[in-house]
């Protein structure tokens, strides 16, 4: 069995978004209830996310886009950003703890005291570009774990692989052209936010997939083009931006995959993580909003990360 870190924070279910917002608290609830429904909780070594520090955010953040967020955070009430996208009193702690997950995950991975971590965080994270808030998203937690994985433990090569409904942009546009790391990503198109099929750095491999895509030829896509490329690159660390919306129960997307997909694509990146990255991963939470595919996808995903 592999030591997995399960990493999350009760601030992080503080922040709302308004009555009725898809990404709501009870997405980690669900998590949490399934996990312990199904006898998986003991299996996990628990860590609370520490807060990111501006150290760490400015490494793929404008220190105005920090500023504007810090100024608009609101003692009472909600305010939007745009209008998908709002804050309340508690949003820009429980950013700094989504945020310092994944930091936290990639030290404890680099360190050898697990093989490999899940961050079970929101706000999410990969819309969030360099400048700009969007999406649901503050902070772009996923780039700001890679980016420390680079700058603080000397990594040479990081992979993100992306398998939301949506684009991960703001991944995307804290990366490209950074030959250090390797992107790929597969998503519903056109759909929000409509980008990825444009002016392709070369280290950016998106795969648009029409509604109505089912598990089969996700499949298909992550073998003939996922793999072949992250073979070639030969990541020291896989970093996972886990978004389970394009679940066939999830409303939100119009995609037809199930929890054998995400426990599929999950043995597919465990395995070349173990030929050629020390079996490092870090995981993070992004989308999925049917409580129930999400907890039950969530659980296919950490099954196969801890070997159970």
């Amino acid at each position: 069995m592999t030591t997995t870190a399960f990493i999350t924070h009760r601030d992080c279910q503080l922040h709302e978004m308004g009555s009725y917002h898809p990404e709501c608290p009870d997405r980690l609830t669900a998590i949490n209830d399934h996990l312990i429904a199904q006898g998986l909780d003991s299996y996990f070594v628990y860590h609370d996310a520490p807060l990111a520090t501006l150290q760490q955010l400015h490494r793929v953040h404008s220190a105005g886009h920090l500023e504007r967020l810090k100024r608009a955070s609101p003692e009472l009430g909600i305010v939007h950003l745009d209008p998908d996208t709002a804050m309340n009193r508690h949003t820009w702690q429980a950013a700094l703890r989504s945020a310092g997950a994944g930091v936290k995950a990639v030290d404890l991975v680099m360190a050898g005291e697990v093989e490999n971590a899940f961050c079970a965080v929101r706000p999410p994270g990969h819309h969030a570009e360099r400048r700009a808030a969007m999406g649901f998203c503050f902070f772009n937690n996923i780039a700001v774990a890679a980016a420390h994985a680079l700058e603080a433990h000397g990594l040479a090569r990081v992979a993100i692989a992306d398998f939301d409904v949506h684009h991960g942009n703001g991944t995307e546009d804290c990366f490209q052209g950074d030959q250090r790391v390797l992107m790929v990503g597969t998503f519903q198109h056109p759909f929000y936010p409509y980008s990825g099929t444009e002016n392709q750095a070369s280290n950016m491999l998106n795969v648009p997939l029409a509604r109505g895509t089912n598990g089969e030829e996700f499949r298909h896509v992550v073998s003939d083009l996922w793999m072949p490329r992250l073979r070639e690159f030969q990541p020291q660390m896989i970093l996972i931006s886990a978004g389970f919306d394009a679940h066939y129960e999830d409303e939100m997307g119009g995609m037809k995959l199930l929890e054998k997909d995400y426990a599929w694509v999950t043995e597919q990146l465990k395995q070349l993580a173990e030929q050629c990255a020390e079996g490092r991963i870090v995981s993070m939470l992004e989308g999925g909003y049917s409580l129930s595919a999400l907890a039950r996808s969530v659980a296919a995903h950490i099954r196969v990360l801890a070997e159970l």
